[in-house]
């Protein structure tokens, strides 16, 4: 189940690294944000697994 979180994280982070690079290529602002919030939530998502799995130890 772990890992399965922590690809959809990884997954997550991608997608918006992309759409933000994407974004700022053709110079629309919006996506360049939208990237960066779905990189946030992958960030996010990654940060929460690593915690688990230090409580787990």
């Amino acid at each position: 189940m772990a890992g399965d979180e922590k690809a959809k994280a990884k997954m997550e982070q991608a997608k918006g690294k992309a759409k933000e690079t994407v974004g700022r290529a053709v110079g629309n602002e919006s996506m360049t944000a939208e990237g960066r919030a779905t990189k946030a939530k992958g960030d996010a998502r990654q940060a929460k697994e690593k915690t688990k799995d230090v409580f787990k130890r």
